[in-house]
């Protein structure tokens, strides 16, 4: 099973699974298979610098799953606090950076969480959600009966 990103990693919420999505279509497909159960939704490693956070929640909002996004900021603490102010309950941020620490206490007086690194995730960019083989792969790692 394709799990993308790096060590070590965010921590999942209870039961939850993440996937990485890059499109409306992949947002679609994974919260109709997990049909309510515990899931993320996890951008792309960076995506707030080359999609922006707009282009991210958009993705989100026409399911009514912005609460479900996690967005990576990458190693840009200014776009991982624009996140943050735009609504996004988990950001993703480099925890090496100078600002990193401000930015969790930040987020933690938002009720956010700063997270040092992405949680384990199947990426969908290595999922044809068009073929069986690959909806049945997403059903396994969403632990689907």
């Amino acid at each position: 099973m394709q799990v993308g990103q790096g060590q070590p990693h965010g921590q999942p919420r209870d039961g939850e699974r993440a996937v990485i999505i890059h499109g409306a279509a992949d947002v679609a497909a994974v919260l109709l298979m997990a049909a309510g159960r515990p899931v993320a939704l996890l951008s792309a490693p960076g995506v707030a610098g080359y999609l922006g956070i707009g282009g991210f929640a958009a993705l989100l909002e026409p399911h009514g799953a912005r609460h479900l996004g996690i967005l990576d900021a990458g190693d840009a603490p200014g776009h991982a606090l624009a996140a943050l102010r735009a609504g996004f309950l988990r950001v993703v941020l480099r925890p090496e950076l100078r600002a990193f620490p401000a930015l969790v206490e930040l987020a933690k007086g938002m009720g956010a969480q700063m997270l040092p690194a992405p949680p384990p995730a199947l990426d969908l960019a290595r999922v044809d959600l068009r073929k069986p083989q690959g909806l049945r792969h997403l059903a396994r790692w969403l632990d689907l009966p």
